[in-house]
């Protein structure tokens, strides 16, 4: 464990998705055994503590406690098949978060073990419970991917909207009905500056973790202090990597927007980038949110103040509007997870080679994101042999990617 999005959706995720599977365990206190390095002061391994309800057993105290004695388990529920935030699915979902409702019970659960009251439920449309008057509130989270310049067009994107918000409201006009957009508070979110409520005094200590289970800890954690502002979120605004693995705690008819990331087409000519959006599947696994992406040939221009502003009006409208829950989970994917999918419904040669997890199968060619298969970067990319023949450690029909890649209007650059 270490990074927060790694320990929640590679660890803890499928661990849950497996016991959602034999109801009505998953609502039930239990406990997770787990192989972890000791570690002192890893916040994550509190996470999973409170989530479990019993708490964390680490198999190197299992294995002290465990000599010259026997321990009987009452029921052991062990594995977790394909489920796992990387295993590729052919519909390119979060595994379990449709189907079983995973991600939604993974939510609830986490805010109800740390003591937080979950976001507020909504049914059929994201205007469930808002009225005319409501201010929006929009995060963008900090990310080491965006440049210098994409942040100044970043802040100059957020004063535009704010600034537009203080007008009317200085003016009294704050029914979005009468608006050409809806009111919008928007703000950085860095995550290293979100501390958790602290007391002037304390006759107590936190429990050691190896110890006993902080389920019922008084004291405040980090996460939770983040998981009290992303009760509050209606439009989050992220790049790829761990920012997107937060989006599952939103409230239900919330929009996140993925403005996407840059890879070099070549390795060596790195002046050519394509757009990559990386995650993409966490959004079309969370049905009770809307996606949105930055336009997939305009990333690699860098992000520009009128796309940001553009989005997050859209996303604003959208949800005074009334989208309708749950979403369509390929309404959530960009144009080139979209891609991905018809690409498995026609090859399924394809298909089964990046969805089967086979042993003969090269690493790379189920562990990807789609942005590689649809640009060929890398393991994908084809290589034409002495003797004029083609040669792949992945093959694939490139013959149906180039027509998919006209089909979704997905600019390729060789």
């Amino acid at each position: 464990m270490g990074n927060i999005g790694h320990s929640l959706f590679d660890a803890l995720y499928p661990a849950y998705v497996a016991l959602i599977r034999f109801p009505p365990r998953h609502v039930r206190p239990f406990r997770i055994l787990a192989t972890l390095r000791e570690c002192n002061g890893c916040h994550d391994e509190e996470i999973v503590n409170r989530f479990a309800g019993i708490g964390l057993l680490k198999q190197y105290v299992l294995n002290d406690m465990s000599i010259g004695n026997w321990f009987v388990f009452d029921e052991l529920v062990m594995g977790c098949g394909l489920l796992c935030q990387r295993c590729t699915q052919p519909n390119l979902q979060l595994p379990g978060g449709v189907e079983l409702d995973a991600s939604r019970l993974f939510r609830d659960r986490m805010y109800a073990q740390h003591g937080i009251i979950a976001p507020p439920r909504r049914h059929r449309s994201s205007r469930e419970g808002r009225n005319t008057h409501d201010i929006l509130r929009a995060y963008i989270i900090e990310n080491k991917r965006f440049t210098a310049m994409e942040w100044k067009e970043i802040n100059a994107a957020i004063d535009e909207i704010n600034n537009y918000t203080l007008m009317h409201q200085n003016q009294g006009i704050t029914n979005s009905t009468k608006l050409n957009w809806p009111l919008i508070n928007t703000k950085i979110l860095r995550y290293g500056l979100i501390m958790p409520q602290k007391k002037q005094q304390s006759r107590f200590n936190n429990t050691i973790t190896d110890a006993k289970s902080p389920t019922y800890e008084l004291k405040e954690n980090r996460f939770m202090a983040q998981l009290r502002i992303f009760r509050t979120i209606d439009i989050h605004v992220t790049g790829p990597g761990t920012g997107q693995m937060y989006q599952t705690f939103l409230p239900d008819g919330s929009v996140n927007i993925n403005l996407g990331g840059l890879q070099e087409l070549r390795r060596e000519n790195g002046k050519r980038t394509f757009t990559t959006y990386m995650e993409q599947y966490m959004t079309s696994g969370t049905p009770y949110l809307k996606g949105l992406y930055y336009p997939i040939n305009e990333r690699p221009n860098g992000i520009k103040r009128e796309q940001i502003v553009r989005l997050i009006r859209e996303a604003a409208k959208m949800i005074m509007d009334g989208f309708s829950i749950p979403v369509n989970p390929t309404e959530n994917l960009a144009p080139d997870g979209k891609l991905y999918i018809e690409m498995c419904e026609k090859d399924k040669q394809f298909c089964n080679l990046t969805t089967d997890r086979a042993t003969d199968v090269p690493f790379g060619c189920y562990h990807f994101w789609v942005d590689e298969v649809v640009h060929e970067r890398g393991i994908w990319r084809s290589q034409r042999k002495p003797d004029g023949s083609i040669k792949s450690d992945c093959p694939f029909n490139r013959t149906l990617l180039y027509e998919l890649r006209k089909k979704y209007g997905i600019h390729h650059y060789d």
